[in-house]
């Protein structure tokens, strides 16, 4: 069984296998549990006390052999006590049973490969509240007229049974006319219960070291803040957290780190990707707090919520990492004299640097290697004086129009992040010529460029992933690496996806908003080899041909608002590795002939195949699975 953090429930007996681990100490408490039977065996309720592993496990073994039991380990963290517990638990095929509850998702496979755990659901908003209800009845029960309130504070502790066993302590103490109060600053009141600090202590010094930093790094985003992984991977790797892996490049041994924080349930995955894994990430408020709170406590993270002036520190600050949150007069010369060994910067709000102080007079710690400044805007011109942090990695700006051939010389650069809502940026030549730079996204109104797409893509023989949007009038020449393209607005014939269709490594293709347009996709015999999904979107395509030796790979088909399109083509029925087609308001047509495909799958004997139709045939719901 697999449980959050957060939703452990207390032990109720003192054998319970809980928190610190050591294997003669488990086995000792589990023969404790059965004091009784062993008495006799042993001559003295104290003597296996002092018994090694072997002779803990052989009393354990002749207490159990021939007897059927239901034996339970509650909180397992490893293996390690599993490898040495499991030769004392004889197997009589007589119906005895093992249950073991981790926050680890992956300890299922080490004990019982090719199974999956039972994950213990979070409780539904009415569950919260009748078990919120439940613990004030035993502290006085909560008054009709604080319903209302009560029921919000219960959907605030998100289904998690350990945080509203915790404020119901809260509520308890608390005058009923601040409720409300308790409502707005409840994960931080939640954080001061002693217990709950110390299972999420006990969650970070379980952590291997080089997790740690990671973890701390989500106390820069905001409460509730919906975090980008792949913004999240990059920052990481910028900072230097990440080491690179054998045969992994570094953003996949970053994900490896992410992964990590999510089987054991510290961090909890908002959106999903395409193929697997996590696409965004948010730490429950409990979690953030607890984040924020160490990453001060050992001086990780400095941050401000509000920033006042130089003198806001009574003295300069050693800290690495600063995080403003708002400031309406920030200037960039209190940063340098407060923080004079800052290597990272980022800034959250709405605001802008003090008018003042003109691009050419901002003063940047000279050995910051990141520098995010979110919403924060220098005005429609490049600061030139960014150009000075040779050592920048990861640089993220807002509202420019341009960016300036010189940015060729931050030769470190890995990441480059700009944006402007209402504008073009337009990027120039040179910063193809950064051979470190692995992440460009750049945010604008309408993409305008003055860059060919052959000297971007000679420069790129190694990219994995790509995602071009609004790139009209250019022909289509992909390095052959690539893994993942998505394309939006470009406005191609369907003729030009044939190059698309040589990549011999693309696995995943995405065409969104009239990347290609015409009403007729006839592809060529043996076009994407090695394509698991593809995805389809608000495209005005009427007919689609192919053949059975196309898409011999493909496990995902999604449809969506590609209303003029009457049928997929029939050879995916003979496709051996389809697993899931879902589409969403599309012709009933459409509709028909992806069932016709589910039934020939279904002869053919796959019977693994997932259906989802939806919004289809007059906007009737229809629901189809295996």
């Amino acid at each position: 069984m697999h449980v959050l953090a957060a939703s452990k429930k207390q032990s109720r007996s003192s054998y319970a296998l809980a928190f610190e681990q050591k294997e003669h100490r488990v086995l000792v408490e589990l023969i404790d549990s059965l004091l009784d039977y062993l008495t006799d065996l042993l001559g003295s309720c104290a003597s296996f006390q002092v018994l090694d592993e072997d002779d803990l496990a052989e009393s354990l073994r002749q207490v159990l052999l021939r007897n059927r039991y239901l034996l339970v380990l509650d909180d397992l963290w490893d293996i390690e006590a599993w490898n040495l517990l499991e030769k004392s638990l004889p197997n009589d095929v007589n119906g005895s049973r093992i249950l073991f509850t981790s926050r680890f998702q992956n300890l299922s496979s080490k004990f019982k490969p090719n199974t999956e755990p039972y994950y213990l659901r979070q409780l539904t908003d009415e569950e919260s509240w009748t078990l919120l209800q439940k613990k004030l009845s035993d502290k006085g029960g909560c008054p009709p007229t604080l319903s209302e309130v009560g029921y919000q504070i219960a959907k605030i502790c998100r289904g998690l049974p350990l945080t509203i066993v915790l404020v119901a302590g809260i509520l308890a103490n608390t005058a009923q006319d601040s409720w409300e109060e308790v409502t707005k600053s409840l994960s931080s009141t939640v954080l001061d219960n002693e217990y709950c600090m110390k299972t999420l202590e006990l969650s970070y010094n379980h952590l291997p070291d080089y997790l740690k930093p990671c973890l701390l790094y989500f106390g820069a985003f905001r409460e509730d803040e919906v975090v980008n992984v792949r913004r999240l991977l990059w920052l990481w790797i910028s900072e230097g957290f990440v080491q690179k892996a054998e045969e992994k490049s570094l953003e996949e041994a970053a994900y490896n780190y992410l992964m990590a924080l999510i089987n054991r349930s510290l961090v909890m995955v908002t959106d999903q990707r395409t193929t697997s894994g996590a696409k965004a990430c948010q730490l429950h408020d409990l979690v953030r707090e607890f984040c924020v709170e160490k990453a001060k406590e050992e001086s990780f993270l400095h941050i401000i919520r509000c920033w006042k002036g130089p003198f806001c520190l009574a003295e300069p600050s050693s800290h690495h990492r600063v995080w403003i949150q708002s400031s309406w007069e920030l200037k960039t010369w209190e940063l340098m004299l407060i923080f004079p060994n800052l290597r990272c910067l980022l800034l959250f709000g709405y605001h802008a640097f003090d008018c003042e102080e003109k691009p050419s007079r901002i003063l940047l710690p000279k050995l910051l290697r990141v520098l995010d400044l979110g919403d924060w805007g220098f005005g429609e011109s490049f600061p030139m004086e960014v150009l000075l942090l040779v050592h920048l990695r990861y640089l993220a700006l807002c509202g420019i129009t341009s960016i300036p051939s010189a940015i060729v010389k931050l030769s470190r650069l890995e990441t480059l992040i700009v944006k402007h809502p209402e504008s073009n940026i337009v990027l120039p030549n040179t910063i193809w010529d950064i051979r470190t730079l692995s992440y460009l996204h750049d945010e604008s109104r309408e993409a305008t460029r003055n860059c060919d797409e052959i000297l971007v893509f000679d420069c790129l023989t190694q990219l994995e992933s790509l995602q071009l949007i609004g790139f009209r009038g250019y022909g289509f020449n992909f390095p052959l690496n690539l893994k993942k393209l998505s394309l939006s607005e470009n406005c191609q014939p369907w003729s030009e996806i044939s190059t698309i269709g040589k990549l011999p490594n693309l696995i995943v293709l995405k065409l969104h908003d009239s990347s290609f347009i015409g009403e007729e996709w006839v592809m060529k015999e043996g076009e994407f080899p090695n394509l698991r999904v593809l995805e389809l979107l608000r495209l005005d395509i009427r007919n689609w041909t192919a053949s059975s030796d196309d898409f011999c790979h493909l496990e995902k088909l999604v449809v969506r608002h590609c209303k003029k399109l009457e049928e997929v083509p029939a050879c995916l029925g003979e496709c051996p590795t389809l697993e899931m087609i879902q589409v969403e308001n599309c012709s009933e047509s459409l509709a028909n002939s992806i069932k016709q495909i589910q039934q020939e799958q279904m002869d053919s004997g796959n019977e693994v195949l997932k259906i989802i139709i939806e919004n289809c045939c007059d906007d009737t719901l229809i629901l189809s699975t295996e």
